[in-house]
């Protein structure tokens, strides 16, 4: 297996360029995956914007022991690069980061990446129909703004009393702190999501002591994870349809998988005695598992994908105490049963601010306020998840509604990315310096989708999760097969916008 050398290996690009075609923020799979499709279509004036030094997006943040990715290998990746000597069936961070940095290097991204830039501000410049940013390393003007930050970006912590008061290591998971060793100590992990069921196992092996704080017991299902045989790295190299007809099958066992979260319940029924299963095999200990055992309808919350969560909480140096933490004192947390629970490091698995990202409250519109104001005043939401009204020439990716509870978000991030270039494509036809979607055709769209939502166990499932706001709108799920998104991205509506020259004219309702 050969690897490109990371970005910050290589030298730094030259100064920005005082003006863009395309500014694209993050260099995750959405800020590579542009590059990539803006280069196939013909456009090379184009910069990344990477706050960080390297390139890798979450792939490059997450680096907490265990930390892989719960959809098989083959469909979390780009479809214009696929991999033929993956590992594993489910990959491992260092991989997927492999991964983005290869594809980055065979595609000529890096000499379009930026590292080191922060954009500190975004303001939309309504006569001169440009975005004008200021940036940790200077100031730029862009065309078009494409922003690859997802939502997995700013980690969540508990707001609980004397949380800054622990005189020991804390950290969260999206930024663990490896010069901490915790071998031989008592640690508390706060929070039991996707990626708590990854690092406790891990820490359960070396840890003296742990203690896991768990509000609500996820469902888990059996991950059957396995290392890819040399037969068939030979193989995948031989025959490239077989990376074709794995990804496809992968992705439609997955489609079909769908029926869990929307369908009438019967076969969410047999995933949930599948689960329950499993929990009993690898319980053995009653008190324990009713306290894993879940009260609410399987996917309501993430759905946690492991073969060896289960097994690490019932080793006897873990605690799993069913009430969250109430207050954080110098040498310990303390449980909302008043239990004090003496520990020498403290990891938060707690999840992230998922639309609340810093670069809402940095991005300013046509109409003077940000897209963190926009959304707390109209909810979070956008036009097919790509564009907001009032937001010329800005495109989400990963934007409101398009993550998915049971399949590859690649799949989304490269229907979207398809349909940005079709736009972009439509203002060069158009001779047209801006489009920016109209609100009566957000509306519409967004009453659509929700309708569509309303009987999905994300919003009946009985219980509360972060996929959904204080009123109980679900603003992060896409609500159907990812076929269907795929199939409305195609075609860029350009009926659902208004086009605009230099010459300022109002945007109708």
């Amino acid at each position: 297996m050969t690897h490109a050398p990371t970005t910050s290996s290589r030298p730094a690009p030259g100064p920005l360029p005082a003006h863009t075609r395309v500014a694209v923020i993050g260099s995750g799979f959405s800020g590579i995956g542009t590059a990539v499709a803006l280069q196939r279509a013909g456009i090379d004036d184009f910069v990344v914007l990477e706050r960080a030094a390297t390139l890798g997006g979450t792939w490059r943040d997450n680096t907490y022991p265990g930390a892989a990715c719960d959809v098989p290998s083959h469909l979390y990746s780009f479809s214009f690069a696929p991999k033929r000597d993956w590992s594993h069936v489910y990959s491992r961070q260092p991989e997927i980061r492999e991964y983005l940095e290869q594809v980055a290097a065979d595609h000529g991204v890096l000499p379009h990446l930026h590292c080191g830039t922060d954009v500190v501000s975004g303001q939309w410049d309504d006569d001169a129909l440009v975005w004008r940013l200021e940036t940790t390393r200077g100031s730029l003007t862009a065309d078009v703004l494409v922003s690859g930050a997802g939502g997995l970006v700013e980690p969540h912590l508990p707001e609980v009393p004397g949380i800054g008061t622990f005189e020991g290591p804390s950290f969260h998971s999206a930024r663990w702190d490896h010069s901490v060793d915790l071998a031989g100590k008592r640690v508390a992990v706060v929070g039991t999501g996707a990626s708590a069921a990854q690092f406790v196992p891990e820490l359960q092996k070396t840890a003296a002591e742990v203690v896991v704080l768990q509000r609500t017991p996820p469902w888990v299902l059996p991950r059957k994870d396995r290392a890819y045989s040399d037969r068939e790295h030979r193989l995948h190299a031989r025959a490239p349809g077989l990376l074709r007809l794995a990804r496809g099958g992968q992705w439609a066992v997955r489609e079909a998988r769908l029926g869990v979260w929307t369908g009438s319940g019967r076969l969410r029924a047999l995933f949930e005695k599948q689960a329950l299963k499993s929990l009993g095999q690898q319980v053995p200990d009653p008190e324990l598992r009713a306290k894993l055992t879940p009260r609410y309808a399987m996917g309501c919350k993430r759905v946690i994908v492991s073969d060896d969560y289960l097994p690490a909480l019932a080793q006897p140096n873990v605690e799993v105490v069913t009430s969250a933490v109430t207050e954080v004192r110098p040498h310990a947390v303390v449980d909302a049963d008043g239990r004090e629970h003496e520990v020498d490091a403290i990891v938060y698995g707690t999840g992230f601010r998922v639309m609340d990202i810093p670069l809402g409250h940095r991005l300013t519109g046509r109409e003077g306020h940000t897209l963190h104001e926009e959304w707390g005043r109209a909810g979070v939401q956008a036009h097919r998840g790509t564009t907001v009204a009032g937001f010329p020439n800005l495109f989400l990716l990963l934007g409101p509604n398009t993550a998915l509870g049971h399949t590859s978000v690649v799949l989304m991030i490269e229907a979207q990315i398809g349909y940005v270039v079709e736009a972009l494509r439509t203002l060069r036809e158009a001779g047209a310096g801006a489009l920016e979607v109209r609100r009566s055709a957000q509306d519409d769209y967004n009453a659509r989708l929700q309708a569509e939502l309303t009987d999905t166990v994300w919003n009946a499932g009985g219980c509360r999760s972060w996929y959904r706001d204080e009123q109980g709108r679900n603003f992060t799920l896409w609500p159907t097969h990812t076929s269907a998104y795929m199939r409305l991205m195609r075609r860029f509506d350009a009926e659902s916008y208004e086009l605009r020259t230099a010459r300022r004219v109002p945007v109708p309702a």
